[in-house]
């Protein structure tokens, strides 16, 4: 059958301490948004996402989707999934629009958004000292990042760049930029290999 333009859905935490506490709610999701989701988990692989749409259910992030299955007409699946990216290596690595950043290596990795690796003291922000994400960016722009893949879930490309022992030192101490103590020494103490990009593309950029 073909798409419809939404979908009733049921929304519910997936969270363990809120099961029994967070009401289930109901609304009206357009279909574009439901299947963004499943798209986060399945890519665009089409039986998958079928499947995922009989079966009605969806474990997305710390959210539960429940829905009525339904067979998805194919040529309506096609035409809905063409208005998504697709993965593009040929994409250039651009810091401009890099919006978070996560640091590898063995250990936990530590995610940075860039509007926290951005914040400066106010200090800082008078003598126009540089933040944590210039330095981060700054580090990053003389490299080639290795593209990846697209997410779905981020709207975002993803790219790579390992770090050489003295790259991963210059982040580190840049962490002392940081405006957040907590995720100053998590960088500190991080043992970083590689650091992991997402870029969003300009077309979907938020305007200012």
């Amino acid at each position: 059958m073909p798409l419809p333009e939404t979908i009733r859905v049921k929304l519910s935490s997936e969270a363990a301490e809120y099961i029994s506490l967070t009401p289930v709610v109901v609304q009206e999701m357009p279909t574009r948004e439901l299947v963004e989701h499943v798209l986060a988990i399945t890519g665009k692989d089409e039986a998958r996402i079928q499947d995922l749409l009989l079966r009605g259910a969806l474990v997305s992030g710390a959210s539960r989707f429940r829905w009525t299955g339904m067979e998805a007409d194919a040529v309506s699946l096609r035409a809905l999934l063409a208005s998504f990216p697709d993965p593009d290596p040929s994409r250039v690595f651009m810091a401009s629009h890099c919006v978070r950043a996560i640091l590898r290596g063995p250990r936990q990795p530590v995610g940075i958004p860039r509007e926290a690796g951005a914040r400066r003291s106010l200090l800082d922000g008078v003598l126009r000292r540089a933040s944590f994400w210039d330095v981060l960016m700054g580090i990053m722009t003389p490299r080639v990042p290795r593209y990846c893949d697209y997410s779905y879930r981020d709207r975002a490309d993803i790219y790579q760049l390992a770090l050489d022992p003295t790259g991963a030192k210059r982040v580190r101490e840049a962490s002392r930029l940081m405006r957040y103590t907590a995720l100053e020494a998590q960088i500190r103490g991080a043992t970083i290999e590689s650091v992991e990009l997402y870029v969003v593309r300009e077309e979907i950029l938020p305007r200012r």
